[in-house]
């Protein structure tokens, strides 16, 4: 995507039909480091990778809690991420002040897909470049919203946003269905499989990786890395019980792709790898 005179201000349209601020909001959600949200019907779950600019600073936070039954998990500009987290805390509060009861999840993402809409109708603003997955529970059951740069807003099952969330997406549309009926614990280990699906060969540990669960009796919480390392232990063990049964066949495989391939097959693969594109 290339400047032209059509990306000075938000409300100019191009020939096309397009507004390039906001293409460009939405570029940042796809840059940004991975964030993951499924549901059952008595639990939401959010995960995000955490990804440091360099090695001698921490990660920015990407988990945010809003009330005790909402929280969000961002990718994109954290700053954006910050403001409008601490605007959907300012709603719950004012809500429950003057009704003395929670905010419907519902109706607070209408109110932030609101308060986005408005930065594509102004000169003066630009919009915000963070998409938000914003998971709670009320009285009609869980919810998985997905809050876009645009203005738009989407219910899921499951969802993913973020640099190589395409892994992620694959991985969940294969387990959806699975997902209405899951237990706590299996939302958490299908979570922490679709972060790993967007690591590319990196190994997923606790150290680059939220959690933060939801639930009926279980207020909105982060985590913490002891728990997330016993349930990542937990998974690869058993990964690695079901290993060698198919270690023969998997070998032979191998070799009989290597004999009809030749050379061919290495060069192809020499070059696939070390070519994804670095987090910003």
């Amino acid at each position: 995507m290339f400047r032209n005179q059509y990306d000075t201000d938000v409300t100019t349209w191009s020939p096309a039909g397009r507004l390039f601020q906001v293409e460009y909001a939405m570029e940042a959600v796809k840059q940004g480091s991975a964030a993951i949200g499924l549901r059952s019907k008595t639990h939401v779950v959010l995960g995000c990778v955490n990804k440091a600019n360099s090695e001698l600073s921490s990660h920015q936070k990407k988990i945010f809690k809003v009330d005790d039954h909402i929280g969000v998990a961002i990718a994109g500009l954290t700053a954006d991420g910050r403001v409008l987290s601490r605007y959907m805390r300012n709603e719950c509060i004012n809500y429950s002040f003057t009704y003395e009861a929670q905010l419907p999840v519902g109706r607070l993402v209408v109110q932030l897909a609101d308060k986005a809409q408005v930065c594509t109708q102004r000169s003066w603003k630009r919009p915000y470049g963070v998409g938000l997955l914003v998971g709670g529970l009320d009285e009609s059951g869980a919810h998985l919203y997905y809050n876009c740069p645009s203005g738009n807003y989407f219910e899921y099952q499951a969802f993913a946003i973020g640099s190589r969330s395409q892994a992620a997406k694959t991985y969940l549309e294969r387990r959806f269905e699975n997902f209405a009926d899951s237990s706590r614990d299996d939302l958490v280990k299908d979570a922490l499989m679709a972060i790993r699906e967007t690591l590319q060969g990196e190994t997923l540990t606790s150290s680059i990786c939220t959690v933060a669960v939801l639930g009926v009796g279980e207020p909105f919480h982060i985590l913490d890395q002891a728990t997330v390392k016993q349930i990542i232990d937990s998974f690869e063990i058993a990964g690695e019980q079901e290993d060698p049964a198919g270690e023969p066949d998997a070998a032979a495989g191998q070799e009989a792709a290597a004999d009809e391939q030749g050379g061919a097959a290495d060069q192809g693969g020499s070059t696939d790898q070390g070519v994804a594109p670095m987090d910003i």
